[in-house]
Order: C-alpha cells, then structure tokens, then sequence
C-alpha cells in the first residue's frame, strides 16, 4: 500500500495544485489568516472525484467529512492515477494516516484502485476554512464550532463561548485542551453540562 507523499508547498504547480483545484488550476495564494485558496474551476471529471473523497469522515469527529473540515484541498488524475492533496489540521496529526487509508478504500470501492495521497502543510490549515454546514453538524453534535477569524487578526481577544446544549454563554474553561489537541474541554454553568470547543486556530 503506497506511502502518504508529503508536498512541501500547496499550488505550486499543475501536478501540487489545492482548494479543490482541477488538472491545470492556477496556484492558490493565502492572503491572510482567514484567507481560502483562490477559487477554480474544476477539469473534467475533478468534480465527480471530489465527491468521491468528500465521502471520507474525519475519524475523530465522524458527522464531519474532510471536506466539512476544509482538509480537502483536491482531487485531480494524474497519468490515470487519481492524486488527492489534504492538508493536516496540525502538524502530527494522528488521524492523517487514518484518512490516507480511508481515502485509498473510497477510491478503490469506487474503481480507482491505487489512489495517491498527498500532504501538504503550505498554507497551513484554519478552522475558517470549516464549511458552514460542518459548523453547524459540530454543534448538533454536541461540540461548540469556532468563531470565525477576521483576515489580519493578531490577538484574538477571549471570547464567550456558546453552550451547544442549551445555547447559555454563560460558560467557563476547564482545560485548555479537551478529548483532541484541536478541542478544549469548558462546562455551562446554566445547564452545568460538561462540552468539547473546537479551538479557533
């Protein structure tokens, strides 16, 4: 079973292209602390792959797929070989070779046998590249989704979060750090209902 290739720069060219980038899309450029890869347009038949990959949830947080999570970067084929580029929500992250084989297996049940795996740490992944939808499934779930970030931030100031719950804001942080190295562990102190919060990165 083929390595994880690790890409040291993300749409650096037409065979490293990301955001969901087609076989010859223009390099994405990251403008700011809540920029997203510039927008393409897909080739022919990315867009059909893309679903394909979009079928792969994250193992730690299962109602989110990685495209919910922003992860995805792109699908392309490459020689016949079909390449997916994802991006690690921190570096080290122990899901990453979980997602690798999960994306081989969708692709494979799917016809492409032999998918190819690229990681790439350039831009480096933010919670404001969560889909809305993935927001709103984390607090269904139970889990309270991060703040947006404003391009150019610098100091985030603290802020109340909102008990997934029973939506009070009247809550406190127990730990900095909660069931992942992503998540922070709070309690409400209206409903007195422990909760996991996605930390703004």
């Amino acid at each position: 079973m083929p390595d994880v290739v690790a890409s040291p720069e993300a749409g650096a060219s037409p065979e490293a292209c990301c955001g969901g980038a087609g076989a010859h899309a223009p390099a994405a450029q990251a403008t700011g602390a809540g920029s997203r890869p510039a927008a393409v347009v897909h080739s022919r038949g990315d867009a059909a792959l893309e679903a394909i990959a979009a079928t792969v949830n994250d193992p730690e947080i299962p109602v989110l797929s990685i495209k919910d999570l922003g992860i995805l970067r792109g699908v392309r084929q490459e020689a016949g070989e079909v390449v997916v580029t994802i991006t690690p929500t921190y570096s080290g992250c122990p899901a990453m070779d979980t997602i690798a084989d999960d994306l081989r297996i969708a692709f494979q049940d799917a016809g492409y046998p032999g998918a190819r795996i690229e990681l790439t740490l350039s831009p480096a992944w933010t919670t404001d590249w969560m889909s809305e939808e993935g927001k709103t499934k984390l607090a269904q779930y139970g889990i309270a989704p991060p703040t947006p970030r404003r391009e150019g931030d610098r100091l985030r100031l603290a802020m109340a979060v909102k008990c997934p719950r029973c939506h009070s804001l009247d809550t406190r942080e127990l730990s900095r750090f909660g069931s992942t190295s992503c998540k922070a562990l709070y309690q409400c102190n209206a409903c007195l209902e422990p909760f996991d919060f996605f930390k703004a990165l």
